[in-house]
């Protein structure tokens, strides 16, 4: 399909290349550039984008004449400019086949880091500690206590099917969800504030927006129990982070996981890094080969419906349907 170009953002770590697109003939080609936020210059002539992290606002959509898809590595969609996507007639996909089960292993490997004291065991025997690490620290068991899910999409409802070995509670808060539908997954439907109050392990897996920023602070941090873990794989600013750290200092909390931050990188000298009692890693627990595998699959089946004039799967912006310049698109694509 010489016809039909896609542009990759330079900052998509890509380990097995985009082997489907190769496949179908599709060609595919880095971006010259990369800014921290796209420009129209370099959007310009492609039909569709690859897209890991960058910035793609109402600017940078100003000659978006011929794309007609952004298809995302991963799920959110903070740094996309939905509205102006819709408005100029490009479609946005998301990746949540491909990310399901890996990030609900990373969620379900900081539990059990935390609950387990995996990285104070570790320090501790490395700093010849032996006595210490091994009888001075006391790990807490999962078996019939409760975990508490902020956000239940297809990650929060993996957490749930891989955490019921244990045969814990399943409490479950996110908007629109039902009794009905929560049972489906093995939990149960309730308030934030409640959630918080009765839970031994709280899991955020929910999408950054407006509503959702801070979503956790100091007040509703106040209300986990003092021998509460939290974890966190979604956004960093869903959680004030300064708040957590005055949590965790003063003991108000047992620990915390955390694979994302509210400045990311973080600074090295930060006192979150200094607590004995957080397990941390860098916005990357979920990079296996099975993420990437699925997710540029998932983006790549997104890219070739596009270029047959077919309607994309995990569409992110379902009203882009609605919009006159979109069909166009399609229409010219599908007459190829």
């Amino acid at each position: 399909m010489p016809d039909f170009r896609v542009g990759v953002t330079r900052e998509s770590f890509l380990p097995y290349g985009l082997e489907p697109l190769d496949r179908l003939g599709i060609a595919w080609e880095r971006l010259r550039a990369q800014p921290e936020e796209l420009t129209p210059e370099l959007i310009t002539g492609y039909d569709a984008l690859f897209h890991f992290f960058a910035v793609v606002s109402r600017s940078s959509l100003e000659d978006a004449e011929r794309l007609a898809l952004i298809a995302r590595h991963g799920v959110g969609l903070d740094m996309v400019d939905l509205d102006a996507c819709t408005e100029r007639g490009v479609a946005v996909t998301i990746t949540p086949d491909g990310l399901r089960t890996p990030m609900a292993s990373a969620a379900l490997a900081l539990i059990l880091a935390t609950t387990h004291r995996l990285v104070e065991r570790d320090r501790g025997l490395r700093e010849g500690r032996w006595t210490v690490s091994r009888f001075g620290l006391l790990g807490v068991g999962l078996t019939g206590r409760t975990l508490g899910l902020i956000g239940f999409g297809s990650i929060g409802q993996e957490v749930a099917r891989l955490i019921a070995p244990y045969r814990m509670r399943v409490l479950a808060s996110t908007p629109r969800l039902t009794q009905a539908k929560a049972a489906v997954h093995g939990a149960e439907c309730v308030d934030l504030d409640d959630l918080l109050r009765e839970s031994d392990v709280v899991v955020v897996a929910a999408p950054l927006t407006p509503e959702t920023h801070h979503l956790l602070d100091a007040r509703r941090l106040a209300l986990l129990k003092p021998t509460a873990v939290l974890v966190n794989i979604a956004r960093g600013a869903i959680v004030d982070q300064a708040a957590l750290v005055d949590a965790l200092r003063e003991q108000r909390l047992a620990g915390a996981g955390l694979d994302v931050f509210e400045q990311e990188p973080i600074p090295a000298d930060d006192e979150l890094l200094r607590l004995p009692n957080v397990v941390v890693a860098p916005h990357a627990l979920g990079y296996t080969d099975e993420l990437f595998h699925g997710c540029v699959r998932s983006a790549c089946a997104a890219i070739a419906a596009v270029a047959e004039g077919r309607i994309p799967e995990h569409l992110a912006n379902p009203a882009v349907l609605e919009n006159a310049p979109f069909v166009a698109k399609l229409e010219r694509l599908a007459a190829r």
